[in-house]
């Protein structure tokens, strides 16, 4: 992302971006400012999703990162490069409000998650987008045409019938005349059953029966729900589907029947892939996943199909596990990441920072955490520069005075308490 690009952005967005990297996050839209290194990850993915997913593939990967090097920001690189490629994403945070070991719920979080090449996000927004896309159509959508439309669903490739019946309800909801006695609002209610039923929400059975409508989405469908929302995304025009987990560390803080329920999930998901096309899923990890004694190693069905992963000696950039902690950025690349930030801060707090901060200054802050052992912490880098910025804008610290010693640790200790409340044993309470 360039310099006159940032300079686009006015003060309230420039702030925005700021206080979300305080908390961690890059919001989705501005991710480009700060894709820096890693570029032969980034390359290999890139051919891979073009040239093998795009064309039926499916592929299952990891990201394997120490808490810091940057892995939710990598995640949210791919899920900008799937999108610019043409397809559907989705990107799910695992957390005690969307657990691992409770598969509606990470389903739940996928469909409501998902982006495309629809306005919004979510799978309502992609379904009011083809609904719409329909009446557009001259004339408009008959009973014939409708029923002739259902009829090419069903035979798409791994379309589940209650899925195809589901998409063909909506169409008649939004199309047909009134039948005699029938009023909008009774429209209304089936077409928000309909929705719900997507969203995987809980729904009477005997409420979804008069659409086709026969199973709720569970663990023992998921696979095919998966492949039917697969197919109607290409039959949309998608290139696939691609799938992005966080933080499933957070598992192993959990009992042993939890983390048994979660892993059993995750086996799922893999062997879902290896049956699948047009499909890549991606795990972010920390090394303990692949080394502790309740990590994956805990669960014998999921390790004996996952333990050659950390046995690699050498960096496979086409392989399954992406090392980020093998591959930490470079000084020059820190620094550049330093200026984007730098810019931005001046851009939402008006002030001449490039002046008061120059680069030395981040080539110092990139020096001293490589003294300490932490090159590799992007977090760490990224929490420096803030507080410092901050610190000099506010008149509390003159440039010349600062103590890099000082200042990381307490940009450690910050990470340390974010550490503890993300890791909190709480879903099995």
């Amino acid at each position: 992302m360039t310099s006159e690009e940032i300079d686009g952005l006015k003060p309230f967005q420039a702030r925005s971006v700021i206080e979300a990297l305080r908390k961690g996050s890059v919001p989705a839209d501005y991710v480009p400012f700060f894709t820096v290194g890693r570029d032969n990850w980034i390359k290999f993915i890139e051919d891979d999703l073009e040239n093998y997913i795009a064309k039926g593939g499916a592929k299952v990967r990891f990201i394997r990162g120490d808490y810091g090097d940057g892995k939710t920001h990598f995640m949210s690189i791919v899920r900008h490069l799937a999108l610019r490629q043409g397809f559907a994403v989705s990107f799910v945070v695992l957390t005690r409000e969307v657990p691992i070991h409770k598969f509606e719920a990470v389903y739940q979080a996928i469909v409501r998650q998902l982006r495309g090449n629809f306005e919004g996000i979510g799978i309502r927004s992609l379904l009011n987008q083809w609904l719409d896309g329909l009446g557009q159509q001259q004339p408009a959508p008959s009973q014939e045409y409708i029923a002739d439309l259902g009829e090419n669903l069903r035979n798409l490739p791994g379309m589940n019938v209650n899925f195809a019946n589901a998409l063909i309800s909506l169409a008649y909801n939004r199309f047909l005349p009134l039948a005699e006695g029938e009023n909008k609002e009774e429209r209304t209610t089936d077409r928000e059953v309909i929705f719900h039923w997507f969203e995987a929400g809980k729904v009477p059975k005997r409420e979804l029966k008069p659409f086709g409508i026969f199973e709720l989405v569970n663990k023992a469908n998921s696979k095919q729900m998966l492949n039917s929302l697969n197919a109607f995304l290409r039959f949309s025009g998608h290139k696939g589907l691609v799938l992005l987990f966080d933080e499933l560390e957070t598992v192993m803080a959990q009992s042993a029947s939890i983390r048994n329920a979660a892993y059993e999930n995750v086996r799922l998901l893999i062997d879902n892939t290896e049956q699948a096309e047009y499909f890549h899923i991606f795990f972010a990890i920390i090394p303990d996943v692949l080394l502790s004694e309740k990590g994956f190693k805990s669960y014998d069905a999921l390790w004996s199909r996952v333990r050659s992963i950390g046995e690699q000696k050498r960096l496979n950039y086409r392989g399954v596990l992406v090392d980020l902690h093998q591959t930490p950025l470079k000084a020059e690349e820190l620094v550049s990441l330093g200026q984007c930030l730098r810019h931005i801060h001046q851009i939402a707090y008006r002030w001449d920072a490039a002046a008061e901060v120059p680069d030395k200054i981040l080539l110092d802050i990139c020096q001293n955490q490589k003294k300490m052992g932490l090159m590799s912490e992007v977090r760490l880098f990224v929490k420096q520069v803030i507080r410092l910025l901050d610190m000099i804008e506010q008149g509390e610290v003159p440039a010349g005075d600062l103590d890099l010693s000082e200042h990381i640790i307490a940009s450690q200790q910050e990470m340390e308490q974010e550490k503890l409340e993300q890791l909190q044993p709480s879903w099995d309470k």
